[in-house]
C-alpha cells in the first residue's frame, strides 16, 4: 500500500493496536499523528497525549493541531477503545457509561471534529474498531459490546451521509486481540489463535489506501482463529 504524502490521525495511538497501526502507515509512507488519553510517549511521532477524546471540545482542538502539523488530513484511524469483562448482575452501570464513552462516544467526537478537514481536502477515508463481539454478545460482554455494536452503526450511518462527499466510512471486526493486557488476563489461552495487531494494521492500511477507494459502509471481520 502507497500513502506516501497522506495526512493520517490515529487515535488511541500509544496503546498496542493504536501504535501497530502508526507504525504500518508511516511505512507506507503517511505522515501520522497519533493522539491517546495517555501521556505523550517519547517517541519518533508527532504525538498528543492526555487528551479525552470523548470530550468534544478537547477531540476538536487536538484534531485541529495534529491537522496543522501534517499540513492536511486524509485518513482518520478511531483505535481509541476499551474492555471490561462484568456481568449485569454483578456488575456496575457505570461500566456501560464507560465503554460507551471510550469506545463509541470517542468516534463520535473524533469523527465530527476531523469531518470538516477531509472535505477541505476532497475525500479522504475513516476506520473505526469495532468488535466481533457486536455481532454476538457472551455473558459477561454485555457493555463492551453494546458499545462496539454502537461503532458498527456509526460506520454505517455515516458512510451514507458522506457518500457524496467522497469520504469512505469503514470498521474493522477483531476477535481477541494479542496484546499483552490480553495475555496476562487470559494467561492459558492459546495466543497462537488470536489476531495479530499487525494484521489488523494492514487491513487498516488497505481501507485507506487507493484499492480501496470503492469500499465503504463495510464491516469486516479479522478473528484470526478464535
Amino acid at each position: 500500500m502507497n500513502l506516501a504524502g497522506k495526512g493520517c490521525i490515529v487515535t488511541g495511538g500509544f496503546g498496542a493496536l493504536g501504535a501497530a497501526v502508526v507504525q504500518r502507515l508511516r511505512a507506507a509512507g503517511a505522515t501520522v499523528a497519533a493522539i491517546d488519553r495517555a501521556p505523550k510517549l517519547q517517541w519518533d511521532a508527532v504525538g498528543f497525549g492526555g487528551v479525552d477524546l470523548a470530550d468534544p471540545e478537547a477531540a476538536r482542538a487536538a484534531i485541529d493541531s495534529a491537522v496543522t502539523l501534517l499540513g492536511g488530513l486524509y485518513g482518520l484511524v478511531n483505535a481509541a477503545g476499551a474492555f471490561r469483562w462484568e456481568t449485569l448482575a454483578d456488575g456496575d452501570v457505570a461500566t456501560w457509561d464507560l465503554l460507551y464513552s471510550v469506545n463509541l462516544k470517542t468516534a463520535v467526537c473524533a469523527s465530527k471534529a476531523a469531518l470538516p478537514h477531509l472535505m477541505a481536502n476532497g475525500g479522504g477515508r475513516i476506520v473505526n474498531i469495532g468488535a466481533g463481539a457486536a455481532t454476538k454478545a457472551a455473558a459477561g460482554m454485555g457493555a463492551y459490546a453494546a458499545s462496539k455494536a454502537g461503532v458498527a452503526k456509526l460506520t454505517e450511518a455515516l458512510s451514507e451521509e458522506m457518500k457524496a462527499s467522497g469520504i469512505t466510512v469503514n470498521a474493522v471486526l477483531p476477535s481477541i486481540i494479542d496484546t499483552p493486557a490480553n495475555r496476562a488476563d487470559m494467561p492459558k489461552a492459546d495466543f497462537s489463535k488470536w489476531v495479530k495487531p499487525e494484521a489488523i494494521a494492514e487491513l487498516i492500511a488497505f481501507l485507506l489506501s487507493d484499492a480501496a477507494a470503492d469500499i465503504t459502509g463495510a464491516l469486516i471481520p479479522i478473528s484470526g482463529r478464535v
